[in-house]
């Protein structure tokens, strides 16, 4: 895929919904909502976060700053990671959502050197973008480049033979059942190697 060929699809997804901005984030309110949505009073919280109760109380009433141990302890607690304490909730988020491609039923986007189908397109404010890939390229001539984007990428073979070219390691040979997963930033190129065009699923994120 050329470089502006993925950024392309990327950017397909991006503009679908996907909000990257976020706002600042009040975090005695947050910890305050974090814990009632567990249904934890300030006991049991506390008790989860190893924290005194009083400390906790002053926590979410914004009458103390946390120490990095003290933000640590209550990720901990919470079973959360220490930036989702700084992480607002989407407002707009729905549970339990799914969607469903049935086979050859994504949507269609060509381009020199693939062949993608995207996935479960109908679904908005996504992280992640899938989609299958038809490898037509046979050479690293074929390319415009090395591909970089933000975010991570996961790759699956499916179907014949690839070889995964990326910037800082040797190229390596994938067969069917084979998977990479690595940085976006990173150049990477993929063409197929086999007598028939290989097919692969891409697993881009958006966040």
């Amino acid at each position: 895929m050329a470089t502006n060929d993925h950024k392309s699809i990327v950017r397909i997804a991006r503009d679908n919904g996907i909000n990257t901005e976020l706002e600042p984030v009040d975090l005695g309110a947050r910890v305050r909502e974090l814990r009632k949505a567990r249904n934890w009073t300030l006991e049991q919280a506390a008790s989860q976060a190893g924290l005194a109760r009083s400390t906790l109380s002053k926590i979410e009433n914004g009458q103390m700053s946390p120490t990095y141990d003290a933000l640590k302890k209550l990720a901990t607690g919470l079973e959360i990671s220490v930036p989702q304490l700084f992480t607002p909730p989407q407002r707009d988020q729905v549970i339990g959502r799914m969607a469903v491609t049935k086979m050859g039923g994504g949507a269609a986007h060509a381009t020199t050197t693939y062949e993608h189908e995207l996935l479960a397109e109908t679904l908005t404010k996504k992280q992640m973008l899938p989609y299958r890939a038809r490898v037509r390229a046979r050479s690293m001539e074929e390319f415009d480049g090395w591909v970089r984007h933000d975010g991570e990428e996961f790759l699956y073979v499916l179907t014949g033979v690839v070889r995964l070219f990326t910037e800082f390691y040797e190229p390596v040979e994938m067969r069917r059942g084979d998977s990479a997963y690595y940085d976006g930033s990173m150049g990477h190129n993929v063409i197929s190697v086999s007598d028939e065009d290989a097919t692969i699923l891409w697993v881009t994120s958006l966040a």
